[in-house]
């Protein structure tokens, strides 16, 4: 059953999201009582961001071209899709929702949500595009889910990061939410992207055996 395989996926990857917000609550420690500068911030984002998206589009792809009869413009359809769209969900959207939330939205410092393939579009559609064709053409390529993770909390780090003025006092609530919406970040949009997405547009479930996560757990349906 198709809803049982994604809630499985949930929950065997919730602890790599897990360990990936744990890293991301340390270097947002670092960052905000070192005082770095949010421009810093804004630059790694723009380092991540796309890496992620390139990440997602492969994998996505990948898992596609494994699960459908499709050919190469369905697969690069999927793979950019799942990678640009939830991408920026995982990576933007949601971050700059706790932003708000928890009172960072400044429009001198980062007053809007940064939209990797409007913002940085030379950058961010070709790596999608790039990466869905790889996928396509080396579905069976190893990609570790943790990698994406790690990618996708980086850039959903620093895109909340770039919204606190290091000159600014920040209270110990904003250090508790940061993770709290860097897990919601991750968690649900990269499984959506790599695994949720491809899974329900080639209307099959995932084989533990072809599936270029190879992190599954063998348990019978």
């Amino acid at each position: 059953m198709l809803v049982k395989k994604i809630l499985r996926e949930l929950r065997v990857h919730a602890p790599f999201t897990l360990a990936g917000t744990v890293v991301g609550a340390a270097v947002s420690v670092a960052f905000v009582y070192g005082k770095v500068p949010h421009v810093f911030s804004e630059r790694l984002f723009g380092v991540f961001h796309p890496l992620h998206v390139l990440f997602s589009a492969i994998v996505t792809s990948a898992l596609y071209r494994l699960h459908s009869r499709k050919g190469l413009l369905a697969c690069l359809l999927v793979g950019y899709l799942g990678a640009v769209a939830i991408g920026t969900l995982s990576d933007s959207l949601i971050p700059y929702l706790g932003e708000w939330l928890i009172g960072h939205v400044d429009e001198h410092v980062h007053g809007h949500a940064h939209i990797g393939f409007i913002d940085l579009w030379w950058i961010v559609n070709p790596l999608a595009i790039g990466g869905a064709v790889f996928g396509y053409f080396l579905p069976r390529t190893k990609l570790p889910h943790a990698g994406h993770v790690l990618l996708s909390t980086a850039a959903s780090l620093f895109h909340m990061l770039m919204a606190v003025e290091s000159d600014n006092h920040v209270g110990a609530a904003t250090l508790v939410m940061i993770p709290v919406f860097l897990f919601l970040a991750v968690w649900i949009p990269c499984c959506t992207s790599d695994i949720v997405f491809p899974m329900i547009a080639a209307g099959k479930g995932c084989d533990v055996h072809t599936c270029p996560h190879h992190l599954h757990e063998q348990e019978p349906d």
